[in-house]
């Protein structure tokens, strides 16, 4: 029966095993940390049903894992003519989730697809989309990298109209985007003067969308309140959670906070698990974020395309910022914000475009596998401080 299971888990789960491995302990601590966090309000909405949202988020859990599965099977080199459509197909979705989506917050960040009753969030597809073929561009243009006409205005433009659009209702999540493309420029050996220029235009274009956009004065309250030490009362909540925590904390299901601290199971599940599994769960939390990072960006390394280099490094430091950023929040070190804890906090379609990511990063550490796509045969390796050879 091992020999079977062992023989299974070969055939099936390609890539770099230790990826699989982080994937599976955060699902489980996820499932784990959410049914305890939502169990007062699945008891209040739901007539006292307590296992409706672990049952919910459990079965999106199994599909994020299903969709990562099914992500690592295709050639990464795939991506980079998808990741062109999804960028067009983006730019509509968050101008109509801008127009017309649903509203929660004061923020419309959701759109409704039609026939099932269902919203998803556009900009989740737009992030993917934009890291995918920002990476794709960069390795192309390897050769012309410091040519403003034609490599650094297009990357720009994009970057620009994708960010834009996300500000105009979630402001953190457009700027954690923006540094997240400007870092993968650096790492694609986009010249720091460039960088410096491209990082100006967008300041300009953000302070724009922050001033047209639907959250632009709950930003400014949020910012001035961070600079004058004044203590909203999620991060409140979320410090008497660590702190009664402890060392090894209260033990699954036991947390206190969970019926005081607003959102417990998405934005500040953080505060939940560090309250139940204490200050050494909370730092194994972080550590497997890291390891994560590691592991994506040692594909960077053996990688024999620059494009699959490029698409490792993006994604993973997407994911593993979006989780500094939560935790950072969660401990007071910046102001309170909508981003959620990555594969960790409930949610739908962050779930399932978290899912997608990783298993592109597992792609690649697989390799190329598909021997019809010659669209990259003469890229070779992307190496720190050499230039590829036509």
């Amino acid at each position: 029966m091992k020999q079977f299971i062992n023989q299974w888990l070969k055939n099936n789960l390609k890539g770099d095993p230790l990826i699989w491995a982080i994937m599976l302990v955060l699902a489980i601590l996820s499932i784990l940390a959410v049914y305890s966090a939502s169990s007062a309000l699945a008891y209040r909405k739901m007539h006292g049903n307590t296992e409706y949202y672990l049952a919910k988020h459990s079965l999106l859990m199994l599909s994020s894992l299903g969709v990562m599965w099914a992500a690592h099977q295709i050639d990464y080199r795939y991506y980079a003519g998808l990741s062109k459509l999804a960028l067009w197909v983006s730019v509509p979705l968050l101008f109509l989730t801008w127009c017309y989506g649903v509203t929660l917050n004061e923020a419309s960040r959701w759109l409704t697809i039609p026939g099932i009753n269902k919203a998803f969030q556009p900009s989740d597809l737009a992030q993917l989309a934009l890291i995918a073929s920002l990476a794709n561009r960069l390795a192309k243009q390897q050769h012309n990298i410091g040519n403003w006409k034609t490599t650094l205005i297009p990357m720009l433009t994009w970057c620009i109209i994708i960010c834009g659009l996300i500000a105009l209702t979630n402001l953190s999540a457009a700027l954690l985007l923006f540094f997240i493309c400007m870092l993968l420029m650096y790492i694609g050996r986009v010249p720091i003067k460039y960088l410096a220029i491209l990082t100006t235009i967008g300041l300009v274009a953000g302070a724009t969308a922050m001033y047209v956009g639907q959250r632009g004065k709950t930003a400014l309250s949020r910012i001035k309140a961070f600079t004058q030490n004044e203590l909203p009362f999620q991060t409140e909540q979320a410090y008497i959670a660590m702190a009664t925590g402890g060392l090894y904390g209260k033990g699954p299901g036991n947390s206190q906070q969970r019926n005081f601290l607003p959102h417990p199971y998405s934005d500040f599940i953080y505060a939940i698990l560090v309250e139940e599994y204490g200050l050494v769960g909370g730092l194994v939390v972080m550590l497997l974020y890291l390891a994560l990072l590691y592991r994506g960006i040692h594909n960077v390394a053996q990688c024999r395309l620059a494009y699959g280099g490029l698409l490792a490094a993006g994604l993973s430091f997407a994911l593993v910022l979006q989780a500094m950023v939560n935790m950072g929040i969660a401990v007071g070190l910046g102001p309170v914000t909508g981003i959620p804890l990555p594969f960790v906090s409930m949610g739908g379609t962050s779930l399932l475009f978290t899912g997608i990511a990783v298993g592109m990063i597992l792609s690649v550490s697989r390799g190329e596998t598909d021997k019809s796509i010659d669209g990259y045969a003469k890229q070779n390796a992307f190496r720190r401080n050499k230039h590829p050879v036509s």
